[in-house]
């Protein structure tokens, strides 16, 4: 999944695509380096962001996801509001991708179930202006199971069917660095709830934070793409079913070396006890 923020203010390219008809060349450009969806935002959910107008957002995301899909690409719309999904949807979007699980708009579920498309329902604790303070958990790879069970209940008794829900632990919302590096850690126990699983990490502050300079610097934004292949190439392997990037090439070969790597695999020896007529001491 290639990322187009068309937004001012997003943390990682906030800017760079923020006319329409640069955001559909760039879209273009991210199925030609092997996106198999393109996710088009028009809302910037980095930490202390403020909120857009639903007219704002309806302004920047429809003529994207028109524009894309007129060109055959498969699109998706990161919305927190049910009003632009839909919208996002008549465009031609054929998935939505909801940051807040239905939270941020109690509607949404009903919509999601109308238009009968997939629907991404993320890990989420609050909006962007005070998420920092909900990050707080004694084992976030269970609470986080757990609260992503409830939500797709809820969805679910919205009208939602189970094929449609697709599950993100939601990186970087309302958790710190060791949360995010636990989740990446479980993931195997995440796709134990039975649903395809998507791992948004691409140039999150955790990562900039990991590879801080000897001074404590950050590493920018931009430049933690190549740690963004490695996290990807892992959560291929561990069985994750979409990553979500902001550079889509070297992304893309990382999951074809994991497919290689795991379709080649021998499955670990199992013990079979002590051989007939041996003592096992």
């Amino acid at each position: 999944m290639g990322v187009v923020n068309v937004t001012p203010d997003s943390f990682s390219d906030g800017g760079q695509w923020f006319d329409a008809e640069t955001a559909i060349r760039h879209g273009l450009d991210l199925v030609d380096e092997g996106a198999d969806l393109v996710d088009v935002g028009g809302e910037s959910t980095r930490p202390g962001a403020a909120r857009v107008s639903l007219e704002e957002e309806l302004r920047r995301v429809v003529p994207v996801i028109r524009g894309l899909a007129a060109e055959g690409v498969a699109v998706s719309v990161d919305t927190m509001r049910a009003e632009v999904a839909e919208a996002a949807v008549e465009a031609g979007a054929i998935l939505v991708n909801d940051v807040s699980g239905g939270l941020a708009d109690p509607v949404m579920p009903r919509v999601v179930a109308a238009t009968g498309v997939p629907y991404v329902v993320m890990h989420w604790r609050g909006h962007s202006s005070d998420m920092d303070s909900r990050a707080i958990y004694a084992d976030v790879v269970t609470e986080v199971a757990e609260e992503l069970r409830k939500r797709v209940d809820l969805v679910l008794a919205e009208g939602v069917r189970e094929e449609q829900v697709i599950l993100d632990p939601g990186l970087g919302f309302s958790k710190h660095a060791e949360h995010n590096w636990a989740l990446l850690a479980g993931i195997d126990r995440l796709r134990e709830l039975g649903r395809p699983l998507i791992i948004g990490a691409s140039r999150k502050r955790f990562i900039g934070r990991l590879l801080a300079d000897s001074d404590g610097e950050p590493r920018p934004f931009s430049e933690s793409d190549d740690a963004t292949v490695a996290i990807t190439a892992l959560a291929a392997r561990a069985g994750a079913w979409c990553v979500r990037v902001h550079q889509v090439r070297p992304n893309a070969d990382a999951v074809r070396v994991a497919a290689a790597w795991k379709a080649t695999e021998r499955p670990p020896k199992t013990s079979t006890g002590p051989e007939r007529g041996r003592s096992a001491g």
